[in-house]
């Protein structure tokens, strides 16, 4: 499901970025999600920080699909507002509780 690619980091670093292979580019073949880290001078600290970020977007996608199914289950939720309410209080002159329910 992965394809890890390494690659030269560039920018400033002098010989040690032109010579050696430190960054690394990960992608993650269903989604189409890529993942390029070369913030650090280790090819395996690149590939752990990298593995992370997609793990995170693996994640954030699964929980919108979760949120996106129980929406789909409750369906459209009433309000509890004013418009909605099935009992009166009226408590100045005297204390009663009126059902507006036929």
């Amino acid at each position: 499901e992965l394809e890890i690619t390494t690659m030269r980091a560039g920018g400033k670093g002098g010989q040690n970025v032109n010579k050696v292979e430190s960054g690394v580019r990960i992608k993650h073949i269903p989604t189409g999600i890529n993942v390029k880290c070369t913030q650090e001078r280790s090819q395996h600290q690149n590939r752990d920080i990298a593995m992370k970020r997609v793990k995170a977007q693996l994640l954030a996608i699964a929980q919108e699909q979760r949120c996106e199914e129980i929406r789909a289950i409750r369906g459209d939720a009433v309000e509890a507002a004013w418009g909605a309410q099935i009992r009166n209080y009226v408590l100045q002159p005297y204390k009663m509780v009126k059902d507006q329910r036929n």
